[in-house]
C-alpha cells in the first residue's frame, strides 16, 4: 500500500508544469514550478516545516509550545499544519492588507489571528514585525519564528526546491525566475543552482513600494521608495537576512495593476488558478524578454493558490475599485 503517515510527508516534489499562451512570443522554454501542490497550498509549507524541526532540535521550540509569527499568510498556514500534526498552538500576526481568505483559512486550521494596520513604519509598535515580536516575549513557552532572518528558511530551498528544478529539468535550467518577499526560496533555490552550474541566472520579481531592486543595483536602503502597495507576498520595506543579494543576477518591478491582471490572466488563458505574486513573477518573466534565447530553459515559481484571492484578483468589482479594470 501507498500512503503518508502524515499530511507533513506529503510536502516538496511538486511538477514542473509548461506555460503555453502567455509565453507565446518569448524565444525560450517556459516552465512553472508549480507549489500549490503543496498541502498547504503554497511553497512556503517546504520552509515552515523545516524552521519547526530545526527549533525543536536546538530547543527553541518545547513540548506544548505556541508559535508565534508574522505572517502575509503562507507561512502561517504550513506552521499552522505542521503545529495540528506535532501538538503545538499559533499565533499569527498580519497586516490588514492581506485578503480576509488568508485569515479565515488560518483560524479555520486552529490558528489564533491578529490583524494590524499597514501603512505603519516597521519599527511602529503597531506594526505586524512589532506586534509579533512583543507577543514572542510576552507568551509563556513561545517560540517566535522570524522567517525573514531564519536560516532554517533558505536550508529548506536548497534541500528541496532547488535540487527537485535541477532534478525535474536534467540539469538544463538557464534561468530561474522568483518573486522575493522573505528572500527564503530566492537565495535557497539560488544557491543550490548557481552550485550546480554558476552560470544559471537568477532574477528576482519586486514590486513598486519596495526597496529590493535599488538596494541591489546601488547598494543604497531609500526610504523613498517605500510606500504601500496591493501586491502580496512579494516586496519589503525592510531587508531581511535571508536575501543573498550577491546570489541575485538581477530585480525587475512590476506594478499591482499588471500583477492583479496577469493573475487573473493565468487562470483564463493557462488554466492556473493561482495567488497574486504568481501574476507579478509571470509578467516579470515577460519584461525580461530580451534576456533569453531559443535554447533556453526558464524556471519561474508560483508560490500560492488563487482560493485565498477570490474577494481581491478573482472579484471584478474589487478590481475596478482599485482602478484595474
Amino acid at each position: 500500500m501507498q500512503y503518508a503517515n502524515n499530511i507533513l510527508e506529503t510536502i516538496g516534489n511538486t511538477p514542473l508544469v509548461k506555460l503555453n499562451h502567455l509565453t507565446k512570443d518569448l524565444p525560450c522554454l517556459v516552465l512553472s514550478k508549480y507549489e500549490t501542490f503543496n498541502p498547504g497550498n503554497s511553497v512556503k509549507d517546504r520552509m515552515a516545516l523545516q524552521m519547526i524541526e530545526d527549533a525543536e532540535a536546538d530547543g527553541r521550540l518545547k513540548p506544548g509550545g505556541t508559535i508565534i509569527e508574522g505572517t502575509s499568510g503562507n507561512t502561517g498556514m504550513g506552521l499552522a499544519l505542521a503545529a495540528v500534526i506535532k501538538g503545538y498552538k499559533c499565533i499569527f500576526v498580519m497586516a490588514d492588507k492581506q485578503s480576509k481568505e488568508k485569515v479565515d483559512i488560518l483560524r479555520a486550521v486552529g490558528a489564533e489571528v491578529v490583524v494590524c494596520p499597514t501603512d505603519v513604519e516597521p519599527d511602529d509598535p503597531k506594526s505586524y514585525y512589532s506586534v509579533s515580536k512583543k507577543l514572542g516575549k510576552e507568551t509563556p513557552n513561545s517560540w517566535y519564528v522570524n522567517q525573514y532572518d531564519n536560516p532554517s528558511n533558505c536550508k529548506a530551498h536548497f534541500k528541496s526546491t532547488g535540487p527537485e528544478i535541477w532534478e525535474q529539468t536534467s540539469g538544463k535550467i538557464t534561468h530561474f525566475v522568483v518573486g522575493v518577499g522573505t528572500g527564503g526560496t530566492i537565495s535557497g533555490v539560488g544557491s543550490y543552482l548557481k552550485m550546480m552550474n554558476p552560470s544559471i541566472k537568477i532574477w528576482g520579481i519586486d514590486t513598486y513600494g519596495s526597496v529590493f531592486k535599488k538596494y541591489h543595483e546601488t547598494g543604497v536602503f531609500d526610504e523613498n521608495e517605500i510606500y504601500p502597495y496591493v501586491t502580496e507576498g512579494i516586496g519589503e520595506d525592510i531587508l531581511p537576512l535571508n536575501v543573498n543579494f550577491s546570489l541575485i543576477d538581477g530585480f525587475t518591478k512590476v506594478t499591482d495593476k499588471d500583477a492583479a491582471i496577469y493573475t487573473q490572466r493565468l487562470a483564463k488563458e493557462e488554466g492556473m488558478f493561482l495567488g497574486n505574486s504568481a501574476g507579478a513573477a509571470i509578467k516579470g518573466l515577460l519584461q525580461l524578454k530580451e534576456h533569453f534565447t531559443k535554447d533556453d530553459v526558464v524556471v519561474v515559481l508560483f508560490h500560492d493558490h488563487g482560493s485565498r484571492y477570490v474577494g481581491k484578483m478573482f472579484n471584478d468589482d474589487w478590481m475596478r475599485e482599485q482602478g484595474f479594470i
